[in-house]
């Protein structure tokens, strides 16, 4: 992509250099249609999610003795699906461009969501187990997520350069914590008061607008590139020399799986433990914890913004070791509470919050400084590859630590692993400091 001039900074390409300040406005119009595809977006793959244990509950009737494991197996399963797609759609972006893939995923996901709620249906008619028709249809729904949640980050890199970089990801942060906040302070409510089919369907009806938006609004920056296989060796001469993608592709094996753990496992932990800490139903349980993530939510929200300015101040490494320390802290201090329901549970999920908007944010503002721009698809594609194979290893111990040691359990040995980590970012610090290089988006090609 051409360097942006300042008139039209951050989205010109050499073609929108001749356009008027009618071209430049329409420009403004499709930034702001991307903010607004990114909440669509995490409101779909939040919804989901969060929805997912009270429906096995209510639904299926899984019982508590094997919730953690159903639910963080059925999570391993998409991932694992994800996990084969990711790299490959990152690749295929730069090949064919962004917009089509989230076109595309987001009218799976709607398809697959509005078949959901007759997954029971559908296994009597087919004569199988209804929970292998509820499998099915989440892969489907999460094939579609993938095709379309790594292309809103690759589109903000190419919207952007290394000088504004921080201020658009934190506006594309705030969007996704927007979504994440709205399903579970709001969206989730409707569980309890509408029913999970209406959940269900309105999940299909905000990717379905998803779909319409990014067609109607979106339009492709990069030039695509033209080459006939996957570009390995370009990826992997990035990770040998450049020790800041290094970091960032560590720290996304925990920075996306996190609010996963959180979603998954608080609710899990509401909704299975109501009936021996409270009188409260199983869905009056999630509404609950819909609240406590919804709050957790806020925090993400009103942080990120702080975030890409500190980023701004301090430099990239630096924040990203004061995110990974809070979150450590913040997933370590759950283990001290006893009873979800008790409102000391928000201490912790502060701290989450905090750490959690710049953990968000940091890697993949990293990782976009240092991604040439022809192969910025193909290096988000294995940056979101590291960060399936995260998920997977921490959702698949976390169900087992959930269901053999307790609730608690999962959170803890995430914020183990944060603090480990922090502890890279140091070393990555020292050696910066060492070198002179600077991590405030100056010389970031020798990092």
């Amino acid at each position: 992509m051409a360097s942006p001039s300042p008139k039209f900074s951050p989205f010109q390409t050499a073609e929108s250099r001749e356009q008027s300040a009618e071209g430049e406005l329409l420009l403004k119009h499709q930034h702001n249609a991307l903010y607004l595809v990114v909440a669509l977006g995490m409101i779909f793959l939040t919804l989901v999610v969060a929805v997912q244990p009270l429906y096995l509950s209510v639904v299926h009737g899984l019982a508590r003795d094997n919730a953690g494991f159903v639910n963080a197996n059925i999570q391993v399963i998409t991932e694992l699906v994800d996990l084969v797609l990711v790299g490959y759609l990152g690749y295929v972006s730069d090949r064919v461009g962004r917009v089509p893939l989230l076109v595309y995923g987001f009218l799976l996901s709607g398809i697959t969501a509005l078949i959901a709620p007759f997954d029971l249906s559908i296994a009597a008619f087919l004569g199988v187990n209804s929970l292998v028709v509820f499998y099915v249809v989440r892969v489907l729904m999460s094939v579609g997520g993938t095709m379309v949640w790594p292309q809103v980050a690759t589109l903000s890199g190419d919207y952007s350069n290394v000088e504004d970089r921080p201020r658009q990801l934190a506006n594309v942060g705030f969007m996704m914590a927007f979504g994440v906040t709205l399903v579970y302070a709001v969206l989730m409510q409707f569980a309890e008061r509408a029913g999970l089919t209406v959940t269900m369907w309105l999940a299909a009806l905000i990717a379905l607008a998803g779909a319409w938006l990014s067609r109607r609004m979106l339009v492709e920056t990069a030039q695509p590139r033209e080459q006939i296989s996957f570009p390995f060796q370009d990826v992997w001469e990035l990770v040998k020399h450049k020790r800041g993608i290094r970091l960032s592709f560590l720290s996304a094996l925990t920075s996306r799986n996190d609010m996963v753990i959180v979603g998954l496992f608080l609710m899990t932990w509401f909704i299975y433990f109501a009936d021996l800490v409270t009188e409260t139903t199983h869905a009056q349980a999630a509404s609950r914890a819909g609240l406590v993530i919804g709050l957790l939510g806020v925090v993400v929200l009103v942080s990120i913004p702080v975030w890409g300015w500190l980023t701004i101040r301090i430099g990239r490494v630096p924040a990203m070791a004061i995110g990974l320390f809070l979150s450590a802290l913040g997933f370590a201090a759950m283990g001290l509470v006893f009873n979800p329901f008790s409102w000391w549970i928000l201490v912790p999920v502060f701290l989450i919050g905090v750490g959690q908007a710049g953990c968000i944010l940091l890697p993949q503002t990293l990782v976009l400084d240092l991604a040439p721009d022809g192969i910025r698809g193909s290096v988000l594609g294995v940056f979101n590859t590291v960060g399936c194979f995260g998920v997977i290893f921490f959702l698949q111990v976390g169900g087992i630590l959930f269901d053999w040691i307790g609730p608690t359990a999962p959170f803890i040995f995430t914020g183990v692993v944060n603090l480990l980590l922090f502890g890279y970012a140091l070393a990555v610090m020292k050696l910066d400091a060492d070198e002179g290089v600077s991590s405030r988006g100056e010389g970031l090609s020798s990092v």
